[in-house]
């Protein structure tokens, strides 16, 4: 026995050859467009656009509003998001949820429970690992690769072609959630062109990591890091330069913008 269990509004815009598995939820104020592959148990909700050819797996929540806890500081309640823009020949993992008020271009892929919240960009062929947590007003630029579990925090940078490994923790509250004056003062860390984080890193608040710098694995890193230099340890020193073959103007795949 075969029921579909599908809820479509009739406002909802579809295009030509789109595929819907079991209890699909759309809700109106929503365009698909042609070619589009929505699992089992994906929720659509109002004010979401999603170009041609995207695949989105089971479990997927598109459009989620925020919900603001009594003590955030940063998340803003009430106020009307535009709607989620999401580009042509994106994919979205299973269970993965992406906030209305976010824009992922074309070819981005999102892998399997990661988050992105409101006020999010990324750029065109980024990859977003499984578990990665995005959280709100921050930028995140193309061909980037953001790895597993990665938590990058709200009103964070991070440049084209810029590479965070597993477990990489942004931060952006040198108060640690004490007193009123912290707010002045949020910023998240900044990742300029081709930069890149080893595993388990933790980048303090506002610190700015310098095009094609290097994090070592495990290190700590409380202050700006040069261009093309590598850093390591608690806290972070200067290590050396960056070889000449790793730069990312000597890799085959970068493209000059």
């Amino acid at each position: 026995m075969h029921i579909m269990n599908r809820i479509v509004s009739e406002k909802a815009l579809i295009g030509e050859n789109v595929q819907m598995g079991h209890n699909v939820i759309v809700e109106e104020d929503v365009v698909i467009g042609d070619n589009c592959i929505l699992g089992h148990n994906v929720i659509i909700r109002a004010g979401v656009r999603l170009g041609r050819g995207v695949l989105v797996g089971d479990g997927v929540l598109l459009g989620k509003l925020p919900m603001k806890a009594s003590l955030s500081a940063v998340t803003t309640a009430g106020r009307v998001l535009p709607p989620l823009e999401v580009g042509d020949y994106v994919t979205l993992g299973a269970g993965a949820i992406v906030y209305r008020g976010a824009v992922l271009q074309n070819r981005v892929f999102v892998a399997d429970y990661a988050t992105i919240r409101e006020d999010v960009s990324i750029g065109e062929e980024t990859i977003i690992g499984r578990g990665v947590a995005v959280e709100n007003k921050t930028s995140i630029g193309r061909r980037c690769k953001i790895e597993t579990n990665a938590y990058v925090t709200a009103l964070s940078e991070i440049e084209d072609y810029c590479f965070v490994a597993p477990e990489v923790a942004f931060t952006n509250d040198n108060f640690m959630g004490r007193t009123e004056e912290r707010k002045k003062y949020f910023k998240g860390p900044v990742l300029r062109r081709g930069a890149r984080i080893g595993g388990n890193a933790t980048l303090l608040p506002g610190v700015e990591i310098g095009p094609d710098g290097v994090v070592a694995a495990g290190s700590v890193v409380t202050k700006n890091v040069p261009p093309r230099t590598i850093v390591a340890g608690n806290p972070a020193r200067i290590l050396r330069e960056v070889p000449p073959e790793q730069l990312l103007e000597n890799q085959v795949f970068y493209e000059k913008s």
